[in-house]
């Protein structure tokens, strides 16, 4: 949150001046407060989804994923998440041109950013046969089932917070 010591020097929380930098803006809605059950449902199926995954190849999809989708808020957060969880900053900041730098992932992670891009966009209406085959390859069935469950609802929790329009930069990780 962005405080004032005057009208003209904008500072943030610790009040260090943010001269130049745009002002925050407003989220539309609090759809978690009010919709809680919705949202209480929302975090049960993400830890469901998230069970039996890598948390640093699970933050690398659902960065990939908030990215594609625009969501700042969830790209700010799981950009944290990933770091905390282990993840270089190399990498996390390669995740939006990564078919350009496939040498800084293995194999598998490219598999699973693959297939988080074919099932995040599906405007060619499909996952193809050849970007499923290939994660098929890298994970078995039970963790690839996972792993459709944990792009799928990251994708939905991108439509929340860009429908929204959720703010970033306030999310500490280990205080969701």
């Amino acid at each position: 949150m962005t405080t004032h010591t005057d009208d003209r020097t904008p500072t943030d929380r610790t009040g260090h001046a943010t001269v130049g930098y745009a002002p925050e803006h407003t989220p539309r809605l609090a759809w978690a407060e009010q919709a809680p059950e919705v949202f209480k449902a929302m975090i049960r199926l993400d830890a469901a989804a998230r069970k039996g995954l890598d948390p640093k190849l699970l933050e690398l999809v659902k960065v990939r994923a908030s990215q594609i989708n625009h969501c700042a808020l969830c790209v700010d957060m799981h950009s944290k998440d990933a770091l905390a969880a282990g993840e270089s900053v190399e990498r996390i900041v390669q995740l939006s041109a990564w078919e350009e730098s496939e040498h800084f992932y293995t194999e598998r992670e490219l598999a699973a950013l693959a297939l988080t891009e074919a099932v995040t966009v599906l405007t060619d209406g499909f996952v193809p046969d050849a970007v499923y085959e290939r994660a098929a390859a890298h994970f078995e069935d039970a963790e690839l089932a996972q792993l459709i469950a944990a792009i799928t609802v990251i994708n939905a929790w991108n439509r929340f917070g860009v429908t929204c329009r959720l703010v970033p930069g306030h999310y500490q990780p280990g205080h969701k």
